[in-house]
């Protein structure tokens, strides 16, 4: 039998019996109290949400009275980062606290100005990137008029904005108000050439340790303002003016500013017209960057033949790691360069010198792609410890390979590239040879792909030198033939399969556009599947053998 009343939880008091209504679920009457205990308080303001597309300030007196105080209290800046996060939501981008990222947003010079009045909320900003949007050129004032008290702000990156003088005298002015700037990055900017440049000088704090101009035709008479530039940043790590190729002689105006950029650790010159006059002043300078890691000439064609005016100041950069001279040549070695090469190799007698070059040849990957001239180093210069060679596409490599190998005999080579090189029989049967003497144990990946007129007796020398020990750190080998290319792998595959169970180390192996029966591929799948490793063949150049058992069942 029911009670004639319902007791209302937290009242008191008794609800009357209404046998015409709806009898109320206990989840309805907790309801109703948190209501009650509500009704007698002031109204709450909308939380901020960091998932809403709309925020708002919190109403409560206590969180006002924050946001009026002139300090930047941690309620306003997670105000702040609220509103930036609806901003970078409105343009389909996300961030984290600390960084804003911008880059290929289509923005206007609208959305600069919205940004900049936002900005003043998030103090602590360290990462900034308007990168590749062309639209903001020629009104960054509305953005860098907000950046002077933005202390903690480390990288400002605007590449490809079409920025042009005004904006750079305007970038100019806000860079002196940031003692905290590392990064700056203009690149792709082409207005900067001309003389742009001098919106910048003197205004960079030393706090900067990369600054990359690439792409912002610079010609020579900017070296002397880029020299300017220079002068006060003594903590710059990286400089990067590559693809300016009117450049030029203002090289030797910047190497003369090197001497005050002692930390310097890597140095990016690809492709800005390097004539032998730039270069030779290069060399000189680089006895004042003794840390240099990283040095990048490629893509100078005018260096060929002059290569000889840089290696003797090599010698002071017992640091270096990376040196690259791809494509700095478009025609062979003349017996002119070579000799004077050679001579000037002959010419160091002195001890201490001949150890900086061995530790110098000893400790750089070398990146030589088309530099011809380069390869006859290696015929005069003892390289003990080089680890990584990448002579790939330089043509002269093919049936000169001998001098490279002689000279790489006693080395730990751990990385050798010659892809399309023009290898002949000949030469991978010297490999071959070396690989029996154990001089390239170490080797961990070999690349031997593109090598069309090496024939089956070069391949099977290779994989027998394997098949006894000699490779036996192999992890990558790539024999792959060029895509037009295509010829049957039958003459050489069971030194192939005698070679696999020696090869304990391999990952992945090569194979691409050589041709090979149903019946052997089925067996290559079985031994490298039992291994783990990857096998990179074209499917459609598997033919069927003409003895095929017929019972065997179809490939996947």
């Amino acid at each position: 039998m029911e009670p004639s009343g319902t007791t209302t939880a937290g009242t008191g008091g008794q609800r009357p019996r209404d046998s015409g209504s709806v009898r109320r679920s206990p989840l309805d009457l907790i309801i109703n109290q948190i209501r009650r205990k509500r009704s007698d308080r002031r109204p709450l303001g909308r939380l901020l949400s960091w998932a809403s597309d709309r925020t708002a300030i919190r109403e409560s007196a206590e969180t006002e009275e924050r946001i009026q105080s002139p300090e930047v209290g941690d309620g306003e800046h997670d105000i702040g980062w609220g509103r930036i996060r609806a901003f970078l939501h409105k343009l389909g981008k996300d961030t984290e606290k600390g960084k804003i990222n911008l880059s290929h947003c289509d923005l206007t010079a609208t959305d600069l100005l919205e940004l900049g009045t936002l900005l003043p909320y998030v103090p602590q900003l360290e990462q900034l990137d308007l990168s590749w949007n062309e639209l903001i050129g020629g009104s960054l004032r509305a953005l860098t008029s907000h950046l002077n008290h933005m202390n903690w702000i480390s990288a400002l990156k605007l590449n490809g904005c079409r920025l042009d003088h005004q904006d750079i005298a305007a970038l100019g002015e806000a860079l002196s108000c940031l003692p905290s700037v590392e990064v700056l990055d203009l690149s792709w900017n082409g207005a900067l050439g001309g003389g742009a440049l001098q919106g910048l000088v003197g205004k960079l704090q030393p706090s900067l340790t990369e600054l990359h101009l690439v792409a912002c035709e610079l010609t020579a008479a900017d070296g002397t303002l880029l020299g300017g530039i220079l002068s006060p940043l003594s903590r710059l790590c990286v400089l990067d003016v590559s693809c300016n190729p009117h450049f030029t002689d203002g090289v030797k105006e910047l190497s003369s500013a090197l001497s005050k950029a002692a930390s310097l650790k890597t140095l990016r010159l690809q492709r800005v017209g390097l004539s032998p006059h730039s270069l030779q002043a290069l060399g000189d300078s680089l006895q004042s960057v003794p840390s240099l890691r990283h040095l990048d000439l490629s893509c100078n064609r005018g260096l060929s033949g002059h290569l000889p005016l840089l290696t003797p100041h090599l010698t002071h950069l017992s640091l270096l790691e990376t040196l690259d001279l791809s494509l700095t040549s478009a025609t062979n070695p003349t017996p002119h360069s070579v000799l004077n090469l050679t001579r000037l190799l002959k010419d160091v007698t002195n001890e201490e010198t001949m150890e900086n070059i061995e530790r110098l040849s000893g400790v750089f990957p070398l990146h030589v792609y088309q530099c011809e001239v380069f390869i006859m180093y290696f015929s005069v210069l003892a390289v003990p410890y080089l680890r990584c060679v990448d002579l790939s596409w330089c043509k002269v490599v093919g049936a000169r390979l001998s001098l490279l190998l002689d000279a790489l005999q006693p080395s730990v080579l751990q990385e050798l590239r010659l892809s399309s090189c023009e290898l002949t029989t000949d030469d991978v049967q010297h490999l071959a040879s070396a690989c029996h003497g154990g001089f390239l144990s170490s080797l961990r990946i070999l690349d031997l792909s593109y090598n069309s007129p090496v024939g089956a007796n070069g391949w099977s020398g290779l994989l027998t030198s394997g098949s006894q020990g000699g490779l036996g750190s192999l992890e990558e080998l790539d024999l792959s033939l060029r895509p037009v290319a295509s010829a049957p792998c039958s003459e050489w595959l069971p030194a192939l399969f005698r070679a696999l169970p020696r090869l304990t180390a391999l990952k992945r192996l090569g194979l691409q556009r050589w041709t090979i029966e149903a019946k052997e591929k089925l067996q290559l799948d079985h031994c490298l599947k039992k291994r783990n490793v990857l096998l990179e063949m074209d499917a459609e150049e598997r033919k069927e053998s003409v003895n095929e058992d017929k019972t065997m069942p179809p490939e996947e």
